[in-house]
């Protein structure tokens, strides 16, 4: 995980994503998951070319059951885009980089 990278789980969800006043982009993953794996890059990379204004991080489905059934996760990887403790977008699958990066900017754009 990159150092921009937070790690979110079922005790700090609340606190790290709902109550944030920033975006925040949560990547639902797990260690034995591909596809997971391959996009953990990406991740990193777009929580250090956004660090500052809006969160990213990753939850561990198998470690934190509690989020994972409350969103309903079924498939990983998940991406879901929080603002004010809503979610404002769902990507399932490996999205592109720069389909995240657009949503993301428009978040941002939201909040000015």
């Amino acid at each position: 995980m990159g150092k921009h990278t937070a790690e979110f789980t079922d005790d700090n969800f609340q606190q790290e994503v709902l109550n944030s006043p920033d975006g925040v982009l949560v990547d639902f993953w797990a260690p034995w998951c591909g596809p997971c794996r391959q996009i953990a890059p990406l991740i990193d990379q777009l929580a250090e070319q956004f660090a500052g204004s809006v969160k990213i991080g990753k939850l561990n489905i198998d470690e934190n059951p509690q989020i994972t059934a409350q969103y309903g996760i079924q498939s990983i990887p998940t991406l879901l885009l929080f603002k004010g403790g809503e979610i404002s977008e769902t990507f399932r699958g490996m999205p592109p980089q720069a389909k995240l990066e657009q949503a993301i900017v428009s978040l941002q754009a939201e909040s000015a």
